[in-house]
């Protein structure tokens, strides 16, 4: 670092040295960007490796590593162009020795770092206009396709929560309607078995087991609508609470990619503006392990993000699916439970047509025993004097 004049501040972190063989891919490229080199940094180092390019399959490098030499040729000395064009014009395979960045990310998560992730969190909240108002932008994050699947489960939520309320009403209508044919059925029993009357004691008999009938059908009915609140209920508080806890998760990922994005802009911005003042800048004439340090949060951050992605789409395409089937199963299943049970219902009335009964008034069922004759003195007495 003579040439320089400063020696390179690691900030503790430390470099391993390695190799590796790229092949280029049919745009002649290896898949890298580059920072750094001459005339201001004393090292070239890579900024971003892109997905699916010779790079990023082959794994070895990553953001913040420093390029040594390409195929046993120094590139010490060297700016970014130089260094891009001699991997350009190599044939075939590039051999690429690197000094590997052995960081720690929480070294990286500093507090701006976390004041960043919470204004992101902040705009978040916002409305477009307040957020235009506050000069805060929230493109990236109203674009995100998850915000919207999002508000859809929370609609889809809202329609389980209705059809529980309105299956709870239901089994609680049905099972009072339950109570009500058992004390019909009870009531005509008596009365069929004291009816002297033989035709009008069969017919209360009949009406009597009609309405037993009537109970069984709605205990049925109850007990087939019964296990869709247990079914509402798992998606509701289970599947869905779930898949929410993963999307905060994502979330937070996301606002972390975001906050290394925006830090590493701004110290982009204020390299650019050192340059145009031809002024030095500590961290970047010390080998800009800082800077390399936030590259490679970032990259790990980007990493998390994607697969959070990918587990959150899975996750909601898995639950939109069951939300399709469980809810036409659970319609299927209520449809022809009720109608079930007033099928039940009209057999059992129509097997039991006793239309019309004959009852004997002279004998009738309010006098089954002469001891026990309703006798009120009122009555009595106003009927005397009549």
């Amino acid at each position: 670092m003579d040439d320089y004049g400063m020696e390179e501040d690691k900030l503790g972190m430390t470099t391993l040295s390695g190799t590796v063989a790229l092949k280029k891919d049919d745009k002649n490229l290896v898949g890298i960007s580059i920072g750094g080199g001459a005339p201001r940094c004393p090292c070239l180092y890579i900024v971003q490796v892109f997905d699916n390019t010779p790079a990023a399959l082959n794994g070895q490098l990553a953001s913040g590593d420093e390029i040594v030499s390409i195929n046993g040729r120094s590139v010490k000395g060297m700016t970014k162009s130089q260094l891009a064009k001699t991997i350009q014009s190599s044939k075939g395979e590039v051999k690429v020795n690197y000094n590997k960045l052995h960081a720690d990310p929480k070294q990286g998560k500093t507090l701006d770092i976390v004041l960043k992730k919470l204004k992101h969190r902040l705009v978040e909240q916002m409305d477009s206009s307040t957020a235009d108002a506050l000069g805060l932008s929230r493109a990236i994050l109203c674009n995100d396709v998850l915000v919207k699947r999002l508000q859809d489960m929370e609609r889809t939520g809202l329609v389980y929560r209705g059809l529980m309320q309105h299956v709870k009403k239901i089994l609680k209508s049905y099972f009072g309607l339950c109570k009500v044919h058992r004390e019909f059925g009870d009531v005509f029993s008596v009365i069929g078995v004291r009816e002297p009357h033989e035709n009008a004691s069969s017919a209360f008999l009949k009406f009597s087991e009609s309405h037993r009938d009537f109970e069984k059908a709605g205990f049925k009915l109850l007990k087939t609508l019964k296990p869709m609140l247990s079914d509402l209920n798992t998606y509701l508080n289970k599947a869905i609470p779930d898949t929410k806890l993963t999307i905060r998760k994502y979330a937070d990922v996301k606002f972390e990619y975001l906050s290394y994005c925006l830090k590493v802009k701004e110290m982009d911005d204020e390299e650019y503006s050192y340059a145009a003042l031809q002024e030095p800048l500590y961290r970047v004439e010390t080998g800009n392990y800082e800077y390399r340090l936030v590259l490679r949060c970032r990259q790990e951050a980007r990493c998390m993000f994607a697969k959070l992605r990918k587990d959150v789409m899975e996750k909601l395409e898995l639950l939109d699916n069951k939300h399709v089937q469980d809810i036409v199963f659970q319609l299927q299943r209520f449809v022809s439970a009720v109608s079930e049970y007033h099928n039940e219902c009209d057999k059992s009335i129509s097997n039991n047509d006793v239309f019309p009964i004959e009852v004997d008034l002279s004998n009738s069922t309010f006098e089954y025993d002469k001891k026990d004759r309703f006798n009120d003195p009122e009555y009595d007495e106003e009927a005397a004097g009549n």
